[in-house]
């Protein structure tokens, strides 16, 4: 049985700094898209498992846009700010610590010992309520 659902209720928007190299950006958005799904609930998910007419199982997707955007580094940080004062938004940050450490130790290390206002942010990631996630991230440019 298909469940109905409003496709444009929520949202996924992937904000990367637009000075990263595509390789980077594609293990940013990787990193922040496995974080953001371990973390909302799984009503948001779709069918999982798909299977096709052979038989093969394929894992399902999240049931609502994803969009992956740019801005200019220093901007992240406004848009984490904002996100943080929504209570609707889920956020994954990714500040250059996660770039920079190879354990997860080192990496929360470095993060403890951080103020931050310090923090160099490469890229965030925003689910939630698709209005709050639009107000924050409506006019960026799409990544390309």
């Amino acid at each position: 049985m298909v469940e109905s659902y409003d496709y444009k209720a929520y949202k996924v928007v992937a904000v990367l700094a637009s000075n990263l190299e595509a390789g980077i950006a594609v293990n940013v958005v990787g990193h922040l898209a496995v974080a953001i799904g371990s973390n909302i609930d799984k009503k948001f998910m779709g069918q999982s498992p798909i299977v096709d007419k052979s038989g093969v199982k394929h894992l399902g997707i999240l049931k609502y846009p994803f969009i992956t955007t740019k801005v200019k580094p220093g901007k992240i940080r406004r848009v984490i700010e904002e996100a943080r004062a929504k209570k609707s938004i889920l956020i994954a940050d990714y500040p250059k610590e996660m770039l920079t450490t190879g354990h997860d130790d080192e990496l929360v290390a470095a993060i403890g010992v951080s103020e931050e206002e310090r923090l160099e942010y490469m890229g965030v990631i925003l689910f939630g309520e698709a209005d709050d996630v639009n107000a924050i991230t409506g006019k960026f440019q799409l990544w390309d």
